[in-house]
């Protein structure tokens, strides 16, 4: 086999590898957003209590953590399973308070509907355009923790005006890990599908947290 013929099958085999996680990731996915999505049904039906900060933030880190550990075995399906399972459950008393303000159903639907349109929109550009969004990599890292900290500082210290401010800068951010992702996975930044699904999950989670916080305030919620 010629020096030529080597590359190009070099090049074939990172192509079908990038597919094949591109293909295994949005499986993925999917089905975590089902799977969270009824549980979020679930928690709304049986008006489960809202956990608290302390329980989401634990449970949210502790399975993150493990999700990370197992990515590369099978038990790593289950824990992203619990992980987008347990965010679906912490979303319901969310929603649920959300129903009960004038045109609340509306504000939930248009908040989905929004996502949806954001994140098909975004994930289509970064893969048809296959333009290389790493250089937001260091940006992003940073942004996200300083609006963390920023909304659990708007949280104690009881500011609507910071809150909205983190909930535009996380519609921002998330919008930018999209593409950040999407374009990892193309060029072969990112091998593992588990971890691309759970980046490309919590951008969708922040997403249609924050649209939903801006449009209940705009639609006359404090």
């Amino acid at each position: 086999m010629s020096m030529m013929d080597k590359t190009v099958t070099a090049s074939q085999q990172s192509v079908l590898a990038t597919n094949k996680v591109l293909r295994n990731t949005y499986t993925l996915l999917s089905m975590t957003l089902l799977f969270s999505g009824a549980c979020a049904g679930i928690a709304v039906m049986i008006n489960m209590p809202p956990m608290g900060i302390v329980i989401t933030l634990v449970g949210y880190f502790g399975l993150l953590f493990l999700t990370t550990k197992l990515r590369n075995s099978a038990w790593g399906l289950v824990s992203v399973f619990a992980l987008t399972g347990f965010m679906g459950l912490t979303l319901g008393p969310i929603i649920s308070m959300y129903l009960t303000i004038p045109n609340g159903d509306q504000i939930v639907m248009t908040a989905m509907g929004g996502t949806g349109v954001i994140f098909l929109g975004l994930s289509g550009y970064a893969l048809t355009t296959r333009k290389d969004f790493s250089f937001l990599g260091g940006f992003l890292m940073v942004g996200i923790l300083v609006a963390f900290l920023a909304g659990i500082a708007s949280m104690f210290l009881t500011m609507p005006g910071l809150s909205l401010a983190v909930s535009a800068m996380f519609i921002l951010l998330m919008s930018g890990l999209i593409l950040y992702q999407t374009s990892q996975i193309i060029h072969g930044g990112e091998t593992n599908y588990i971890m691309a699904t759970v980046t490309l999950y919590i951008s969708i989670y922040n997403l249609f947290l924050s649209l939903l916080q801006l449009l209940g305030a705009f639609g006359g919620d404090d």
